[in-house]
């Protein structure tokens, strides 16, 4: 078996059922996770001692949903010998006996890898069945690794652990002991070690509260470098034990945007050339009653991402629940995001959600907590927007949103003194009310008409961001309380429901939110 870093010893998880409140709103950089402060101090200088050997590994596997629950993709780096590679995983119920599935593998871009030369493999398994125990290896240059488990599920009720922005790399400029973390390169990246430990935490802390968790949905933002190498953030992001026996179906996030490493890592289903960035585009997946849809929102081509919710669609017809994951939040509640760029999308989108009967929208981006009420189209005629690259292509403009209709630039934080600019931002923000809030009570409802959208906040901890100061009509719950957070969706043929946890310092777990479930009869 592969090396364990028991980086969060949890002898037991204390799930209280008191709704946690949030404090008064700081600002965003005075709070992160503190590895150094979480967890065990045995546990954290076993991580440290272990981080040099940990940043120079490119080679970890990643598990993806594949089309379907009877598929499962893999992707990894091989070091480039000289040699062809050997994209090929030895997977089956016989640890002895095991069948080998061969895939396809390219180079990897060495601008991204310090000059050094790796090969990505990708390699589709198939012929998986439910509530069933598997063995896998992997080769790298012709030699298999060492054999791992993996168990597959039920897919009568379906449970999938829900994260937002681990965000590796993002606690750069705070404080640690004393110094300071830096998001240098290799494992010079002290950021990437902070966060690599709160992420591995996180995760083990949500697979023991939730022994039979399914699958993984992260809302982007795996990693922080946006546009520049950062093989050293996924390789502590890909570090975890529990990745080793848990699919992840992630989504492209703005860091994760601006270069092919994340298409390198992640061997993502029905892949389609819809909604591209550098990074990849549009793709979805089926599992049990569910038909997943995950959007590439950093590409702002609208009818692409319609294209591809009509695709999916038209391939599962009689799925019993559409849910579409993206990383931008359109309906959040984050004092960064939430009232400027998270909404960029907000009036375009709606209204295609509304056409496809989309049930749920998973979000992150905003590193706050938030479930929405039951929300649909106004039925009016609203602006279009986007956001464009800088001038040098290493991250977009975050300062101005481009009305795609007038080529209007409108600055999102602009002076108090400057009039136009402030009547502009009060402008597309009014035109941003494009919903309407459906008239529902408590927290279980049955056929609605509207769409639930939830906002995760980050899973490891390495950002944080403060609420806004007034609570939008549209947020029916909310919650930042400075700690890593994850949600649990339980979904059946008829029923959908999520709860949200927050993790403590001393590891125990804590609700932030009451269990919220959605029926269907029809």
């Amino acid at each position: 078996m592969r090396r364990k870093h028991y980086i969060a010893v949890i002898t037991a998880l204390t799930i209280t059922g008191a709704m946690a409140s949030c404090p008064a709103a700081f600002a965003s950089t005075d709070h992160y996770n503190d590895s150094s402060k979480t967890g065990t101090q045995e546990a954290w200088s076993a991580w440290q001692d272990q981080w040099e050997e940990t940043a120079a590994d490119f080679t970890k596997v990643s598990i993806t949903p594949g089309a379907d629950e009877t598929q499962l993709n893999f992707a990894w780096y091989s070091e480039n010998t000289g040699s062809e590679a050997t994209p090929v995983v030895h997977f089956g119920t016989d640890e002895a006996n095991l069948e080998a599935f061969i895939g396809e593998s390219g180079a990897v871009n060495t601008d991204l890898t310090g000059g050094a030369a790796y090969d990505y493999n990708h390699v589709t398994v198939t012929g998986l069945t439910p509530d069933t125990t598997y063995y896998y290896t992997v080769e790298k240059n012709g030699e298999q690794t060492e054999a791992v488990e993996y168990k597959t599920g039920s897919l009568d009720t379906v449970k999938i652990l829900y994260v937002g922005d681990p965000q590796i790399g993002a606690s750069k400029g705070q404080p640690q002991g004393d110094g300071e973390l830096v998001n240098d390169e290799g494992a010079a990246n002290t950021a990437a070690e902070n966060d690599g430990f709160a992420w591995n935490r996180t995760l083990q802390t949500a697979a023991e509260q939730n022994t039979d968790l399914n699958f993984v949905i992260s809302a982007g933002d795996q990693v922080n470098k946006t546009g520049k190498p950062k093989e050293e953030e996924y390789a502590a992001y890909l570090d975890s034990e529990v990745l080793s026996g848990l699919a992840v179906a992630t989504t492209i996030g703005n860091h994760d945007s601006l270069n092919e490493d994340y298409m390198y890592h992640f061997n993502n289903p029905n892949a389609t050339e819809l909604g591209t960035t550098a990074a990849g585009g549009d793709y979805y997946y089926s599992y049990g009653d569910g038909l997943f849809i995950v959007l590439n929102t950093n590409n702002y081509n609208v009818a692409e991402h319609q294209q591809a919710i009509e695709e999916a669609i038209a391939s599962h017809p009689d799925a019993a629940w559409k849910i579409v994951t993206m990383h931008q939040d359109i309906y959040g509640t984050g004092l960064d995001h939430s009232d400027t760029d998270g909404m960029i999308l907000r009036t375009q989108l709606t209204p295609i959600f509304d056409a496809n009967d989309i049930d749920v929208v998973l979000q992150g981006h905003d590193h706050t907590y938030s479930r929405s009420k039951l929300l649909y189209g106004d039925g009016q005629t609203h602006g279009k927007y986007e956001f464009s690259l800088t001038e040098d292509g290493t991250d977009y403009d975050w300062e101005h949103a481009t009305n795609t209709q007038t080529g209007e630039k409108i600055q999102l934080n602009p002076d108090e003194s400057d009039a136009d600019a402030v009547a502009a931002k009060d402008a597309f923000q009014q035109d941003n009310l494009c919903y309407t809030i459906e008239d529902v009570e408590g927290n279980s409802v049955t056929d609605p008409e509207g769409i639930l959208y939830l906002t995760a906040n980050s899973a490891s901890g390495s950002k944080f961001y403060e609420l806004i100061a007034q609570q939008q009509d549209y947020i029916a719950a909310r919650s930042q309380n400075w700690l890593p957070s994850y949600s649990v969706i339980t979904l059946t043929k008829d029923t959908f429901s999520v709860d949200a946890y927050q993790i403590m310092d001393d590891g125990s777990v804590e609700t932030i939110d009451d269990t919220f479930t959605i029926t269907k009869t029809k």
